[in-house]
């Protein structure tokens, strides 16, 4: 993502976008030992305090990021994909066999801009793959392949999206917790979130994998360390890993409520990285060619219309999180 940045806005796009990058792959790590946090307290029924269950998930990440290669990495996805669907396939069984919210669906409901956006937000974090795909691409053999994988990620997770919420909000109506996985029993919620315990642990892997990377690079690009396995390279890596993982620890402490985390998340980097970044991309590529469709004006002003009133609630977060803190 520097790298675009440089070719976007020169030395100054790189280091904006390198550095925005790095913040937003910690602020993800953070919301996976959050969730991991969460995860063992549904499991052990809170049998210890969360803090313990945060530096658990802590060195637990940190030994997962130690591999340098997304060789060996990315065979952790294989199981961190079967892990996810399992135990949202059992989340959607449970919650259809104990109904706890049947005959209580709302199309609609009152709300707040606020609350509403929120909601946005949470689908809009869902989507925010895009901060790694440089990351991936660069270690393909075949780059020109990415779009063909990009485009089946894209139609099958819209597709288990679509399908999961609607099945879980049906049954398990407006009350659904977040994660969802933590709507059903209390039985049923620690089955689930045993199977999904890869998942939490390796996609934030993954993301940390990325992190520890580009600060890799930046600090021994052009040496004979780069690309060696010597104690020197080594104990680099090891270094950043720990660094970066120990400050995630300290955004999910900061803030520990998993909905609120997103939504700090999404706010800050998620929806640049997302929709906004592939914008400028889009519109850089296409220089003198912005209004050749009434299409394309209309999809710009969705896009600065999605802008705005995510700059709202920049503004607005920090003051519940504040109010959330003081209420816990």
């Amino acid at each position: 993502m520097a790298d675009a940045g440089e070719i976007l806005l020169g030395r100054f796009g790189r280091e904006l976008l390198g550095t925005a990058q790095l913040l937003f792959l910690v602020f993800i790590m953070g919301s996976h030992i959050l969730t991991f946090s969460v995860m063992m307290n549904t499991i052990t029924d809170h049998g210890t305090c969360s803090i313990v269950f945060g530096v658990v998930g802590l060195v637990v990440s940190f030994i997962g990021a130690l591999p340098r290669t997304l060789k060996k990495v990315s065979w952790l996805s294989i199981a961190s994909f079967i892990s996810i669907v399992a135990a949202v396939l059992t989340t959607m069984i449970a919650i259809g066999v104990q109904k706890p919210g049947t005959g209580q669906v709302d199309a609609t409901v009152q709300t707040n801009l606020y609350h509403g956006f929120l909601a946005v937000t949470n689908i809009v974090f869902a989507y925010a793959g895009h901060v790694a795909f440089f990351g991936f691409i660069s270690e393909m053999e075949k780059p020109r392949d990415y779009p063909k994988t990009l485009f089946m990620l894209q139609f099958t997770d819209t597709a288990m999206y679509i399908l999961t919420a609607v099945e879980i909000y049906y049954f398990g109506g407006k009350d659904v917790a977040s994660p969802a996985l933590g709507s059903t029993g209390p039985i049923m919620s620690k089955v689930a979130y045993g199977i999904a315990i890869p998942t939490i642990v390796i996609a934030g892997v993954i993301n940390g994998h990325v992190a520890c990377k580009y600060v890799y690079v930046r600090m021994l690009r052009g040496t004979e360390h780069m690309h060696k396995r010597s104690m020197f390279s080594v104990g680099i890596w090891v270094g950043i890993a720990f660094a970066l993982w120990t400050i995630a620890w300290i955004v999910a402490e900061a803030i520990p409520v998993f909905n609120n985390l997103l939504s700090l998340i999404t706010a800050l980097f998620a929806s640049w990285f997302t929709y906004g970044l592939s914008g400028i991309f889009w519109l850089f590529l296409n220089r003198g060619r912005w209004f050749e469709s009434p299409h394309r004006i209309a999809i710009a002003i969705l896009n600065l219309v999605i802008v705005g009133i995510g700059g709202c609630l920049i503004e607005e977060l920090p003051v519940r999180l504040r109010n959330n803190a003081q209420a816990h």
